[in-house]
């Protein structure tokens, strides 16, 4: 007989976050995101992985979509399911070019000044994608990886 999965494994748990869109809230707004994401992961290394790449989206929403300014607001939607940890973070910023903000030579060198956090939040996460215009970006994480 096969021992029952705690009732957390085998449903979706999701939730909001709003940050003030400045650099005051992004600590707090990722450790409160942390808290919830924490015990979901597969082990310490994807914790740490999560975490960073969070950490990056935050600070591209706050710095380039709401120009630090506190008097916006940065949304962050987390959905634990038992295959994946998914998030999407959006800013009131107009976006920018998703195709260009990479850019990368064929060995994984950086061609433009800016852009190193996508590089990085890709390297970090399973999936990787941009909506409205660069405003909005979808980050998943299998849960069984490590």
């Amino acid at each position: 007989m096969q021992e029952a999965r705690p009732a957390v494994e085998q449903q979706t748990l999701s939730r909001d976050f709003a940050l003030t869109g400045n650099l005051d809230a992004l600590t707090p707004g990722r450790d409160a995101i942390m808290h919830f994401v924490r015990e979901h992961c597969a082990g310490e290394q994807q914790e740490v992985d999560i975490q960073l790449a969070l950490q990056e989206a935050l600070a591209n929403a706050i710095l380039h979509g709401c120009k630090n300014d506190a008097g916006k607001l940065v949304h962050c939607s987390v959905e634990i399911s038992p295959s994946a940890i998914e998030f999407i973070v959006r800013d009131c910023g107009e976006g920018f070019d998703t195709a260009s903000a990479a850019d990368e030579a064929e060995d994984g060198t950086n061609l433009t000044q800016h852009g190193r956090g996508i590089l990085l939040i890709r390297s970090l996460m399973d999936e990787v994608s941009y909506r409205r215009n660069g405003s909005e970006l979808h980050m998943k994480k299998l849960r069984s990886s490590g």
